[in-house]
Parts: C-alpha cells; structure tokens; sequence
C-alpha cells in the first residue's frame, strides 16, 4: 500500500479531531463537565476548602488550592472562562495530603468551583468568588 504524504496528513489530522472530541476537558460547560466528573450524583458540602484571594488585580495569575482530605480525586473549574477545565488533581493510596494548588488565569470576576471525590464515593463542592481587576483570558 502506498501512502502519499497527503493521505497521511489527513489521517493524523483525523486522529487528532478524534481524540479531541472525546476529551471531557473540551466539553462547553460547567454543567457538563460537572455531570462527566461525579457520574450525575448530587455534590454534598463540607470536607473540602478552597483557598484563593477575593481581588486578584490581575487575572493572568490567581494562586488557587484545594484541599479534600480523603478524597481520591479533585477537579478544579472556572465558571466564567471560554473553556471552564483549570485542573483535575488524582490521589493514589500512596499520596501523603490530598491537596492541589496552582496558578489559573480567569477572564473576569467569576467564581471558582472545587469538587472533589471522596473515597467512600460521595461527592462533595466549595466555591468562592474572585474579583479580578483586569482580565487575564484576552480582556
């Protein structure tokens, strides 16, 4: 079988546009991408904190952490950017906290979603509002 050079852009460009569209991380919105990561059960409270400051002056980077004792995996969303996906932090029986931090861009004030899942199955959320000053998504 010959392959043209053509054919085989085609064929990596098609791969490509495959595994895009199966990637949960590229879904619209929070709803989605919250259904995808908790199965569709109902997020409880407690046993997660997220920290992250109430003015960011400038949105391009806004420490954010979690911290779930207990849970086996965490997701981490931003309600008012494009694309809402900021983290998903996963916690083997090895792991010595089950925290994650990092630095997220945000386009405007907006809040900032935190679920985690817990070992015995359960899903609990945080959230907290971040003022930001001046964008960091392109505003």
């Amino acid at each position: 079988m010959n392959l043209s050079r053509r054919d085989a852009l085609w064929a990596g460009l098609g791969g490509i546009a495959a595994a895009t569209l199966a990637n949960p991380v590229f879904a619209a919105t929070v709803d989605e991408l919250t259904s995808a990561f908790t199965g569709g059960a109902t997020a409880g409270t407690g046993g997660i904190t997220i920290t992250a400051p109430e003015i960011a002056e400038n949105g391009n980077t806004v420490p954010v952490s979690v911290d779930a004792p207990g849970a086996v995996a965490i997701m981490l969303l931003a309600a008012g950017n494009p694309t809402p996906a900021v983290a998903t932090f996963t916690f083997g029986p090895g792991a010595g906290s089950q925290m994650g931090a990092t630095r997220i861009r945000l386009a405007t004030t907006q809040d900032v979603i935190a679920l985690a899942k817990m070992a015995d199955g359960s899903i609990v959320q945080a959230s907290t509002t971040v003022k930001v000053t001046i964008g960091g998504c392109g505003g």
